[in-house]
């Protein structure tokens, strides 16, 4: 059965739509004026110190971010993991070490669900953070570290869906992420590491990973005849060929294009060093698959030489990005 929308009512949703970022936006200004530099350093120095991992628990919606929260830390090198409060209560709080840092996140800080970790925490010496609106709560009382959350409402036009508050809270716990990465100098290496899977792990990864080398690389003499030419790049079918000199560095390139443009009755009589591309655009094994890809695109060719020392080590085919979701 179809409906039909009226512009009032298009007019009406857009309206609430605003209002809402309006009221999150207003949420996210408060955290930034009133965030503690000083409870915001004890807890990262409370987390960079962790001999163990940051354990993160939370309680309904708190629990659902709770979780993003520790997949981004353990995403990004610190090793973190979430424990449910109800689980915990029945054996999972022996998933939580004396070495562990626990990070409890409650908006009003007195979820029932909580008081075992809490006590567990109080009983073994275990570092609790606390995320909280109320400070003087059940939560912020037992948290050796608060960081809290602004007291300003929700954007639930009734005033009890957690909107604005969870809001809020994923942006402490990014805080905390980012925190954590500029301390360890995690970097894009490390990132990908964690990542080899999907897109992202595809367009992180090193040229060194994907380019072709050894018998599988096009490569010739430069002062080699055309004939030879010809069969090197129809037997490795890259569409390229190398060529170095007497060192044994990269001076030329050819392509299959290249030759098409060059096609004439007498280009058997020729040499490669007549016709190859001089100074070649080339990239560094170490460099990042989406660094190719970026060369390529503006260079619009198909083939990269992947040199080491103007030595060849390696060829990359736009082919070899594609198949591996780099592009």
């Amino acid at each position: 059965m179809s409906t039909t929308i009226t512009q009032s009512q298009k007019d009406l949703d857009k309206l609430s739509a605003i209002k809402t970022i309006d009221s999150e936006i207003d949420t996210i200004k408060r955290l930034k004026d009133s965030i503690s530099s000083e409870s915001l350093t004890e807890a990262l120095n409370c987390m960079q110190n962790s001999k163990g991992r940051i354990i993160i628990t939370g309680m309904g919606k708190s629990g659902h971010i709770g979780k993003k929260i520790a997949a981004s830390l353990a995403s990004t090198g610190t090793p973190s993991f979430f424990v449910h409060p109800a689980e915990a209560s029945h054996g999972d709080l022996g998933m939580i070490t004396e070495d562990d840092v626990v990070i409890a996140i409650s908006n009003s800080g007195e979820s029932r669900e909580l008081v075992d970790i809490l006590n567990y925490c109080k009983r073994f010496g275990i570092k609790l953070i606390a995320i909280t609106k109320n400070p003087e709560s059940s939560l912020g009382k037992a948290g050796d570290i608060v960081l809290e959350l602004p007291n300003n409402g929700e954007a639930c036009p009734l005033g009890l869906a957690p909107t604005s508050s969870t809001t809020a809270t994923l942006v402490l716990g990014d805080i905390l992420t980012i925190g954590m990465i500029e301390r360890k100098g995690f970097s894009k290496s490390d990132f990908n590491d964690r990542h080899p899977g999907g897109k992202l792990g595809s367009i992180l990864k090193r040229v060194s990973d994907l380019m072709h080398v050894g018998q599988e690389m096009p490569i010739l003499d430069e002062n080699s005849n055309m004939q030879a030419v010809l069969l090197e790049m129809t037997s490795k079918r890259l569409g390229c060929v190398g060529f170095i000199n007497h060192s044994g560095e990269l001076t030329g390139m050819l392509t299959d294009g290249d030759l098409r443009r060059c096609l004439s009755s007498k280009i058997l009589e020729q040499n490669a060093v007549d016709l190859m591309t001089r100074n070649p655009k080339t990239i560094s094994p170490s460099a990042m698959t989406a660094e190719a890809l970026k060369i390529m695109h503006d260079k619009k060719i198909t083939n990269l030489f992947v040199v080491e020392n103007n030595k060849p080590v390696g060829v990359i085919h736009i082919h070899d990005l594609l198949n591996n979701g780099v592009a």
